[in-house]
């Protein structure tokens, strides 16, 4: 028997298996394109900014990387990036239940989080409760003290200048915010110490000082501020209220012992440690 083209069934047979065999050996453009990495976008100290699965949307990616002084001083804190992504989503899920508009979308997995896009407002605003790091060295006064009152700084964020510290004149004078931006940001930063010093307290923790990154969000035709980056033991001085022993990025900066353990310890008080413990801190190797 044969068919119109010339074909034994035999034959023909064979010549259908080639075809789907060929067919399954061409790379699927579907396949090729969820398997292939996100663009990157920047890549910070202490996190990697890639292309969002949606339009408007950037992928964070938490390193165990660490950095002090400005780079001077580089090492690795085990599971840091792991711990930062659950505790910023936590901080952050807190905040917005409060009212404060921020970029946090959703944490995706163990080390990313999906943030909206904005453009980052060249300032970090820095809130002093009690005296400590630079604030001690600067005015002679001993770590520990309790401040008046709370402290808000402005710094320009610039690694080449070493984040010189600004004023309001500054911000406004070289247009890096206007007035109302610098008057809603201050509105924020205030609202966010209260919220965040009585949250820590609860859990037997001092909020020494923290730094915030605010940016404009753009929704058609309206500009929104919010808040961005993370708040972690990264860009927070925790103290234990009983033994002032210190639960941040200070045990690295000065050396200290523990320093895994410690953004451990915060993870755990905040109830939000990993089921599987230190095991689940190592994290996926590559970026999916």
């Amino acid at each position: 028997m044969s068919t119109s083209y010339g074909l034994k069934v035999g034959d023909r047979c064979l010549a259908l298996r080639a075809t789907v065999l060929v067919v399954l050996l061409i790379p699927s453009p579907w396949k090729e394109t969820t398997m292939s990495r996100r663009r990157q976008i920047y890549e910070g100290k202490a996190k990697v900014l890639f292309e969002g699965p949606e339009p408007g949307t950037i992928v964070q990616y938490f390193k165990d990387d660490a950095t002090a002084f400005n780079n001077k001083k580089q090492g690795t804190i085990t599971g840091k990036g792991v711990l930062n992504n659950r505790i910023s989503e936590h901080l952050m899920t807190k905040l917005a239940g409060i009212g404060i508009p921020t970029h946090f979308v959703r944490r995706l997995n163990m080390r990313e989080q999906l943030v909206k896009e904005v453009e980052i407002i060249p300032i970090e605003v820095v809130v002093r409760n009690i005296a400590a790091g630079s604030l001690s060295k600067r005015f002679g006064i001993a770590e520990g003290t309790p401040l008046p009152r709370s402290i808000v700084e402005y710094y320009y964020k610039s690694d080449e200048l070493d984040d010189p510290m600004i004023i309001e004149e500054h911000i406004t004078a070289f247009g890096w915010a206007s007035p109302s931006e610098l008057d809603e940001i201050l509105s924020m930063t205030l609202r966010i110490n209260d919220f965040l010093s009585g949250l820590f307290l609860g859990l037997g923790i001092k909020l020494v000082d923290f730094k915030l990154e605010f940016g404009r969000l753009y929704e058609g035709d309206e500009i929104r501020t919010v808040l961005a980056d993370e708040i972690s033991p990264d860009n927070c001085r925790l103290w234990d209220i009983k033994t002032n022993e210190k639960l941040d990025k200070d045990r690295f900066r000065r050396d200290l012992d523990r320093v895994e353990e410690a953004y451990q310890e915060v993870a755990r008080r905040l109830g939000i440690f990993p089921e599987g413990g230190p095991r689940d801190l190592q994290g996926p190797d590559t970026v999916q």
